[in-house]
């Protein structure tokens, strides 16, 4: 009898150290970046019995979080705009003063997010200088939103003060602003559909504005990590045209420190399955595996992607 104890708690023992645990940053729960880590891991743990990883999502502060947590070592994977991703991998814009994160890794993008600017109608806000004078949400501190907004003040020579009121709420947070009449528009980098506009749109009467003209076009010229975006009319209640704007790509890093074993096994759980991934959410539906493996991509892609790339036949 005690044979047998013996040789039960040393097998659970050896599974034990067998096991590891990794965990993607995302965002906001009402966001896309934390359903699509979700998706991400779903597809993991479907098999975890057979390699042995288990994958958890931490909801976050939203893209810089995620590029610096990265770098501290305290998270595996991250989800973070293809600008933010730059800027980290070259130590620009906001990582200017930290320097290069040279040992940033691409895994994939993701779905493209446009700069999303939902306005009540009353505040009649049409054009992105209807903004001037008004009371926007601009994101909360270390998003990916917060620093997409301060890039395009700086090139429209904006200040602050332009704005009446300029809020720092997280996403969750601002469909309830909005429709209480506490801010008169919304500014998000989001993937479409999504949840929160649609809530937001649903609850009261709100348009979304057009973000285009020379300062917007050449911003788009001059960096490679943006490109100019099509919001669909029809997605939203009472947004039945097309709206013209820009946006960025969400893309899924990771370190060079991470394993190649586990970076292979993330990536082929993703696209070994691609198809089923992209009905996990609607922002999915247009992924094209040649795409995600090259577009939005500043920092090198991991070996272990590479390895899954090669064994697919995508590169």
């Amino acid at each position: 009898m005690e044979a047998s104890t013996i040789l039960t708690i040393n097998f659970s023992s050896a599974s034990a150290q067998k096991q590891q645990f990794i965990s993607i940053g995302t965002g906001g729960v009402t966001g896309v970046y934390y359903p699509t880590g979700g998706a991400i891991c779903r597809l993991i743990n479907r098999d975890r019995k057979k390699h042995g990883i288990r994958c958890s999502v931490e909801s976050t502060g939203g893209s810089i979080y995620n590029a610096n947590t990265i770098h501290s070592d305290e998270l595996e994977f991250g989800i973070v705009q293809s600008d933010v991703q730059y800027d980290a991998y070259n130590g620009t814009g906001t990582f200017g003063n930290v320097g290069p994160f040279r040992e940033l890794r691409s895994v994939f993008s993701l779905h493209a997010e446009p700069v999303t600017i939902v306005a009540r109608k009353n505040a009649n806000i049409r054009t992105f200088d209807d903004l001037k004078g008004t009371r926007v949400n601009i994101g909360n501190a270390g998003s990916g939103t917060r620093n997409t907004w301060e890039i395009i003040e700086q090139a429209l020579g904006w200040k602050r003060n332009n704005l009446k009121l300029a809020a720092e709420l997280k996403a969750s947070e601002t469909a309830e602003a909005l429709c209480d009449n506490k801010i008169d528009a919304n500014f998000s980098m989001v993937g479409h559909p999504a949840a929160i506009i649609s809530e937001t749109m649903s609850t009261c009467e709100a348009n979304l504005v057009s973000i285009t003209g020379p300062a917007f076009d050449k911003l788009v010229a001059d960096h490679p990590y943006y490109r100019k975006a099509t919001i669909p009319g029809g997605l939203y209640p009472g947004s039945s045209n097309d709206i013209d704007t820009f946006g960025v790509g969400a893309t899924l890093m990771t370190s060079s420190k991470v394993s190649d074993e586990v970076v292979y096994t993330l990536t082929k759980a993703v696209f070994g399955n691609l198809e089923d991934f992209k009905k996990l959410h609607p922002a999915f539906a247009n992924l094209k595996a040649e795409e995600m493996i090259k577009e939005a991509l500043s920092a090198p892609l991991h070996p272990g992607a590479i390895k899954a790339y090669k064994e697919l036949g995508l590169m």
